[in-house]
C-alpha cells in the first residue's frame, strides 16, 4: 500500500473514531461535563470529523503535505480539545491554535496540489 493510500485509510479510521467521539459525548457525556466543557467536546468532534474527510479526499489526491497537516490538526486541536473537555485543565487550550494553524495550513497545502494537478 503507497503512502498516499495508506493517509486515505488513515483519515476513513479518523473518520470513525470522529463519529464515535461525537456519539460518546452525545450520550456518555451529557449530563456529567458542564455545558461549557461539553461544547468545547463538540467542537473537537465536529473539527476531527471534517478533517477526516479531508484526510481522505487528500491521500486519495496524492497531496502529502496536506495529508500530514490534518492529521496533526486532528491531533493537535482535537486531541487538546478533547483533554481540556475531559480534565477542565485550562492551559490545554494553549496548544489548540497550534492544531488550528496545522488545520489551515492543510488547506492552503491541498489547494496549491489542486492548482498543479493537471486536469
Amino acid at each position: 500500500m503507497g503512502e498516499t493510500r495508506g493517509l486515505s485509510v488513515a483519515g476513513a479510521v479518523l473518520g470513525f473514531l470522529g463519529v464515535l467521539a461525537g456519539a460518546f459525548g452525545a450520550h456518555a457525556l451529557q449530563g456529567r461535563l458542564a455545558p461549557d466543557l461539553l461544547a468545547v467536546w463538540e467542537t473537537a468532534a465536529r473539527y476531527h470529523l471534517i478533517h477526516a474527510l479531508a484526510l481522505v479526499f487528500a491521500g486519495w489526491m496524492g497531496a502529502r503535505a496536506a495529508s500530514w497537516l490534518f492529521v496533526s490538526g486532528i491531533v493537535i486541536f482535537s486531541g487538546s480539545l478533547y483533554a481540556l473537555a475531559l480534565t477542565g485543565t485550562r492551559w490545554l487550550g494553549a496548544i489548540t491554535p497550534l492544531g488550528g494553524l496545522c488545520l489551515l495550513a492543510g488547506w492552503l497545502a491541498l489547494a496549491g496540489k489542486l492548482a498543479r494537478t493537471p486536469r
